[in-house]
């Protein structure tokens, strides 16, 4: 007995469906067409075979020249099953190697690639130096080992006499520059600059004044002064073959004048100077002598006769003893002025002495200590 089998019942043979299908949205792809798919195969084969003999002769191009642009090589798939888009691809392909037969294939880099290439290859501007190529790390790093050589060129010449001061400097002059670069690096951390400040005052001078500047660095008196008619000379351990003077300030000066032995009182002779400015430069540790050259040359006027000095307010042991033997050597003090936080400025008056032996003076120099070199502390 068949299953299901139910008296009275009957099943028909096929169902039959009293509506019609719903036709399907999808869009059903026409069978491959085995002509077409031997034809891709074959035009594949041509394509392949076109573009390894193009490369190969790019290759060779590559070797005579270096300015051909950088080929793009792609692999080539092989056929798939889904032989429907064979012939499109055949297409493609065919039109590309049409146009790569003729010349090399390149690959063309985005604007930003480019963009970005120029500013990391560009080569530096017309008047660059090593400076501009650094890095602010570096350029820090630069500063700082500059500003210790500056210190340790400065402690030197504080704890040396001027005559080995002198011989370093004509043994090296670099050593003068690298001191000079530092100083005016430094000077910008101060919140007034001597040398300003005596040009200014100077600058209400008298016409044709004569001004003789002991340890003048880079001349800054000479530079502003000399174009108001005024005649300035200066003085330093190395020439920079237009104002300054090789000469070592605690030595002789190669300036007129005289001082007398005699046990009298003496002004000297054949003065030529009016003023005489000291600006930071009692550097050695014989120093006071640079103080006698300063009498030496100075005229004894009313009108003339000027000493003025300004020094680092630390370095002052004793102002007073400082002023006592600034004394001894033939000065009278005007005025002083300590109201600045960096600087003591004075002002001296040459006045006549009496006439002093080698003794003397060697002893007026050992108290030069009164003027503490400037040392710094160690990083």
């Amino acid at each position: 007995m068949p299953l299901f089998d139910v008296p009275g019942w009957s099943v028909p043979a096929a169902p039959v469906s009293n509506s019609q299908p719903h036709p399907s949205k999808k869009r059903k792809r026409p069978l491959a067409d085995p002509t077409k798919v031997q034809n891709a195969e074959v035009n594949l084969e041509k394509v392949v075979k076109q573009l390894q003999a193009s490369s190969t002769a790019e290759g060779a191009l590559g070797q005579k020249t270096t300015t051909t642009a950088p080929s793009s090589r792609r692999k080539k798939k092989t056929p798939t099953a889904r032989a429907t888009h064979a012939g499109k691809k055949v297409a493609t392909a065919s039109r590309s190697n049409a146009t790569q037969s003729t010349e090399a294939p390149s690959v063309k880099p985005s604007p930003q690639k480019v963009k970005k290439a120029k500013t990391k290859h560009a080569a530096p501007q017309d008047g660059g130096d090593d400076a501009s190529k650094l890095t602010a790390l570096q350029k820090g790093m630069k500063q700082a080992l500059d500003g210790a050589r500056f210190r340790l060129i400065n402690e030197t010449l504080y704890k040396s006499g001027s005559q080995e001061a002198h011989q370093m400097m004509k043994e090296d002059p670099q050593v003068y520059q690298e001191y000079h670069v530092g100083f005016r690096h430094q000077v910008h951390s101060w919140p007034t600059n001597p040398v300003e400040y005596y040009i200014s005052i100077l600058s209400s001078y008298p016409p044709k004044t004569v001004i003789a500047d002991l340890g003048c660095g880079d001349a800054a008196l000479a530079r502003a002064l000399i174009p108001k008619s005024m005649t300035v000379l200066s003085f330093d351990l190395v020439s920079d073959g237009c104002y300054v003077v090789e000469a070592d300030t605690c030595g002789k000066l190669p300036l007129p004048g005289s001082e007398d032995n005699d046990s009298a009182k003496s002004i000297g002779s054949g003065h030529v100077v009016d003023v005489v400015v000291c600006a930071l430069s009692l550097m050695g540790t014989n120093w006071p002598n640079c103080l006698r050259e300063a009498w030496r040359i100075l005229k004894p006027d009313a009108i003339s006769g000027e000493l003025k000095i300004a020094e680092v307010a630390s370095r002052f042991t004793d102002v007073e003893e400082f002023q006592t033997l600034v004394g001894s050597i033939g000065f009278r003090i005007k005025s002083k002025d300590d109201s600045n936080s960096h600087f003591t400025l004075f002002e001296f008056k040459k006045v006549s002495r009496k006439g002093k032996s080698d003794k003397e003076w060697g002893n007026i120099l050992t108290r030069g200590s009164i003027l503490k070199p400037c040392e710094y502390k160690r990083r």
